[in-house]
């Protein structure tokens, strides 16, 4: 089944004002979706990230995959590289580790290898989680994500959630966010407040939610030694404190000290980092994300490492739709290995590009789709939509740390701040 055309449609659709390390997020979030027509009318959908430095990337690679056998993986993957040679694409926003010419490779096979298994997956009427092994869950749990954010956009109104700066207004985003999708694990966003303040919203949340898992992730916004400190406060509160420092080195100094595993999604980002880390015992928890890690199966060869060095594995987000939430699924529940509730920004945004019906929140998880590939279609009108909103919205990166400089002028990262 060879592929006849490739189509690449930019997309943006509506992000709240939400917190982190680098700034707040600006007014639409960006990805790409690709549709892979294949010679017998068989279309194979994918989804990631929509930085113009990314695209532009995917766009060298098109050309030369039209004609290609979509079951030949290996063979897609050494045409990508070929293609890209040396490059190295870099987010910008710095919230998921450092870039190198493998990891870019991986990034932008990954966004093609889903397309062809979607593709495979109709071809051969299965779904997806039965070409990676099948299925070791039915349902995927996810995570409350919860961010500290602001009440509006410049120059708009209020929105549905309400300013979020408060052990107070945490605790009511999480009610809300826990009320109408039934998670049964909270993950906060930190490193936008000094430690002590994040640390009281923690404890706010555990009184409120008494027995539900509680994450942190300051994405490297503390120093080693406020690290500890936060850890030894948050001992016996916390299920892992993710990120809590830059680097595999600083990590291991925490991770000698704290009591709950370490995760990360930042000084592990790729297949180089694993000896190193796991050596040093820095990472009792690694967050994987296809989107970054090269794909599904790649995922899975992720897990089977991270299992033999007794290392944990969760799942990393960013702010996607639902054609990368039903991947995420898929590989979920072909990975026995992935124990811990996903992370997911879904509850954050209004629009999607797929048909509605197909993927749903229920008591906190994910059942995994039974029909045919990825078990989502797309909705030409909605994707038409969010392709004249990226037109329209002017934005070509994720770039928090100017869009945060509007509210704050003399606000800079807060990377190893405190």
């Amino acid at each position: 089944m060879k592929i006849q055309d490739i189509v690449l449609t930019p997309v943006a659709f509506a992000d709240p004002p939400l917190l982190n390390v680098m700034g707040v997020h600006e007014p639409f979030a960006l990805r790409g979706v690709v549709q892979l027509v294949c010679d017998d009318g068989v279309v194979g959908l994918g989804e990631s990230y929509g930085d113009l430095a990314f695209l532009d990337q995917v766009r060298q690679v098109i050309p030369e995959l039209k004609g290609h056998d979509v079951f030949d993986l290996p063979g897609l993957q050494r045409k990508i590289a070929a293609v890209l040679g040396k490059a190295v694409f870099s987010d910008q926003h710095g919230l998921t580790g450092g870039f190198s010419n493998r990891k870019t490779i991986a990034t932008v096979y990954s966004l093609f290898e889903v397309a062809c298994l979607d593709a495979q997956g109709h071809f051969l009427g299965r779904p997806v989680v039965d070409l990676l092994g099948g299925k070791s869950r039915d349902a995927v749990d996810f995570s409350a994500y919860l961010f500290y954010k602001y009440g509006a956009h410049l120059g708009a109104e209020e929105d549905a959630w309400g300013e979020v700066t408060t052990p107070e207004t945490l605790v009511g985003a999480a009610r809300t966010m826990i009320d109408r999708y039934g998670f049964k694990s909270i993950k906060v966003k930190g490193g936008v407040f000094e430690p002590d303040q994040e640390i009281a919203g923690i404890r706010a949340l555990a009184e409120a939610f008494p027995g539900l898992p509680l994450r942190i992730d300051p994405n490297a916004g503390w120093k080693v030694d406020t690290a500890i400190r936060v850890a030894r406060e948050l001992d016996g509160v916390l299920e892992y404190l993710e990120d809590p420092t830059p680097g595999i080195e600083g990590m291991a100094q925490v991770a000698a000290q704290a009591n709950m595993p370490l995760a990360t999604n930042m000084c592990v980002v790729s297949f180089d980092d694993i000896e190193p880390a796991f050596r040093q015992r820095a990472v009792g928890v690694v967050l994987s994300d296809h989107h970054f890690w090269g794909g599904l199966r790649d995922t899975q060869a992720l897990s089977k490492t991270a299992e033999c060095f007794g290392v944990g594995l969760s799942m990393h987000s960013n702010s996607h739709l639902g054609i990368s939430l039903a991947a995420m699924v898929h590989v979920a529940a072909a990975t026995p290995h992935l124990t811990y509730a996903c992370d997911t920004h879904w509850p954050w945004k209004t629009t999607d590009v797929i048909a509605p019906g197909s993927l749903a929140f229920v008591d906190g998880a994910v059942a995994v789709p039974d029909k045919p590939g990825l078990g989502v279609e797309l909705d030409p009108d909605a994707l038409a939509r969010a392709h004249e909103d990226y037109v329209r919205c002017g934005q070509t990166k994720r770039d928090d740390v100017t869009y945060m400089r509007r509210f704050v002028g003399s606000f800079e990262p807060n990377t190893a701040r405190w």
